[in-house]
């Protein structure tokens, strides 16, 4: 179980939601998104990581995995093997599971942590799942995509009382960082001892 916040109950102001979830359809932006919002706050010192194509002409080849400090991994590719796959790509679980060792999710001074994102491929890391109950069960806000679709794991999280849904669609996507920022402000999510301003 990820947790023990139970299911949501109240998504008003105030309602102790300290976590922020991004869905929508593959290729729709949302790691676009995530970047931005890593960008508007920066001044909050952020850790974690994100995902971008690997591509090669017009084909894409697989995905990378990139820390907001710059490092780089291989979560996934076409030309590897690997007993765990999604579609066409080999997932590279302990490439992943080493990537995640270097960043410090729990250093006492780091209040806000990025994820790109809760999937498919990311959730065949038991390292992963057991990371990611620790943080969202902690006292640090979280801000990570999560897959439009999936049950169990991913349906769970998405069920906790601690978060707030928003997804991401093309009609809705030029305007969704204003309205998660927003959002943020008027529900008084902390990042550290001072309030979001």
């Amino acid at each position: 179980m990820i947790g023990s916040k139970g299911m949501a109950a109240d998504d008003s102001i105030g309602s102790g939601k300290k976590n922020i979830l991004i869905t929508g359809l593959p290729g729709v932006g949302k790691t676009t998104l995530i970047k931005k919002l890593t960008e508007a706050l920066k001044d909050f010192y952020p850790v974690g990581f994100y995902t971008e194509e690997i591509r090669e002409g017009s084909k894409r080849k697989g995905f990378e995995l990139i820390s907001l400090e710059g490092r780089r991994g291989l979560l996934s590719h076409i030309d590897t093997q690997s007993p765990h796959r999604v579609g066409r790509y080999s997932v590279e679980v302990k490439g992943f599971e080493d990537f995640l060792e270097v960043i410090p999710f729990f250093n006492p001074s780091i209040h806000l942590i990025i994820i790109d994102e809760i999937g498919k491929m990311e959730c065949f890391s038991e390292k992963f799942k057991k990371l990611l109950g620790k943080i969202l069960d902690s006292e640090k806000s979280v801000i990570a995509t999560i897959t439009l679709m999936g049950s169990g794991l991913i349906a769970e999280i998405k069920g906790r009382k601690d978060v707030k849904i928003f997804e991401v669609t093309k009609k809705n996507r030029d305007i969704v960082l204003c309205e998660i920022l927003n959002w943020m402000e008027q529900s008084n999510v902390k990042f550290q001892s001072s309030e979001f301003k």
